[in-house]
């Protein structure tokens, strides 16, 4: 099998545009869990609501593939399922690294997702020095110390940052300039790359502030619906640089 260092995915080289990108992971959900039914075609209307998406979308997306179904038929699982695995890079094996390894890091490491999508848990490294030697999933924690040697032993170029925001930039410096060029950021900070390194962020504080946003919102509408006054959360604002804005949207 091929590896993450050898072979890189080819979307950007065919022009497929980055929003594109981000939902064919949702499609390739969907229709995998079409091929575990045994369910040998779907169409684009079916697809589209198992994704999430509106079917002119998903129909343009998949233009951008080369695949525009049989009609009257729809899409064939299996070819779908394989010609996106191939546009994801998911047919070849992609070894990454987890930098820190507190409660998320070790979750991370835990988490059985990772391999069936072609991703190979290569490292798991620590700066703290009391883990390195500890087992976690089964493979012993290093320390940071052995991270440049670990990603050219290992041929990484994808590595996960899950430390403190304050250790993230130096970390995300290290694994760059040892070959990483591409880094899922679950620090809550910003990373400064370098062109021609990708990064992903996750931060679950921000998605719950949004949805905090909304339900404040939803209260709101409901209790002005009732004619009964707001809640105080929902009324509650802070002054910013343009006026009054809600005190729980994200800086």
């Amino acid at each position: 099998m091929a590896t993450g260092r050898t072979h890189r995915p080819a979307t950007r080289s065919r022009g497929i545009p980055e929003a594109t990108v981000a939902r064919l992971p949702l499609y390739l959900r969907a229709l995998t869990a079409l091929s575990e039914r045994s369910v040998p075609t779907v169409s684009s209307e079916e697809l589209a609501a198992a994704a999430g998406v509106n079917s002119a979308k998903l129909r343009k997306d998949f233009s951008y593939l080369g695949s525009y179904g049989t009609r009257g038929v729809g899409y064939d699982v299996e070819y779908l399922v394989y010609q996106i695995s191939r546009e994801l890079g998911l047919t070849q094996d992609w070894p990454v690294v987890i930098v820190g390894i507190g409660n998320l890091g070790a979750a991370l490491a835990n988490y059985g997702g990772f391999a069936s999508r072609g991703f190979r848990v290569a490292a798991l490294i620590d700066a703290d020095p009391a883990m390195a030697g500890t087992p976690v999933a089964g493979m012993p924690v290093q320390h940071t110390d052995e991270l440049e040697k670990i990603i050219k032993d290992n041929g990484v170029s994808i590595g996960v940052i899950s430390t403190p925001a304050g250790a993230a930039q130096q970390v995300c410096e290290r694994l760059v300039a040892a070959g990483v060029t591409s880094i899922l950021n679950f620090a809550p900070t910003v990373l400064s790359v370098p062109e021609g390194v990708d990064v992903r962020k996750v931060d679950l504080s921000i998605e719950l502030q949004i949805l905090a946003f909304h339900e404040q919102r939803k209260a709101g509408e409901e209790a002005a619906a009732d004619g009964i006054e707001p809640p105080a959360a929902a009324k509650q604002q802070r002054k910013g640089p343009d006026g009054d804005v809600p005190a729980v949207m994200p800086a």
